[in-house]
């Protein structure tokens, strides 16, 4: 099993920035790939970032492309989401995931961490 622990949420207003953390512990060897998705109210589950963890590779959805950047810390088995340039619509429930497959099929999540932008 892989543990998930995020932080970093908060509120912020349009504009601003926040840079989120998601520590791993656990099985983390078997991790192939670590991402981000987001639920806001009333709506599905949204992909935002993913990062491969043996080479670093990104890839992102759309609509934060140019605004957020996937990173992560291979020595402290952390992944970040540094997300600038916020917008109201951005507010959601932040959720870190694990996957142990390629290509990624996220098995294992974090609690999720709160973003509210206020415009």
């Amino acid at each position: 099993q892989v543990q998930l622990v995020e932080s970093g949420g908060g509120l912020v207003q349009a504009g601003g920035s926040l840079r989120l953390s998601c520590g791993a512990s656990g099985r983390t060897f078997s991790t192939s790939h670590l991402g981000w998705f987001r639920q806001a109210p009333g709506k599905e589950r949204d992909f935002v970032a993913g990062i491969r963890w043996s080479d670093g590779s990104t890839n992102y959805a759309d609509f934060v492309k140019g605004r957020f950047t996937i990173s992560r810390d291979t020595a402290k088995n952390t992944v970040y989401l540094q997300m600038n340039s916020l917008k109201p619509e951005d507010t959601a429930v932040y959720y870190c995931a694990a996957s142990v497959f390629t290509p990624p099929q996220y098995t294992h999540w974090g609690q999720g961490t709160q973003v509210t932008v206020s415009s």
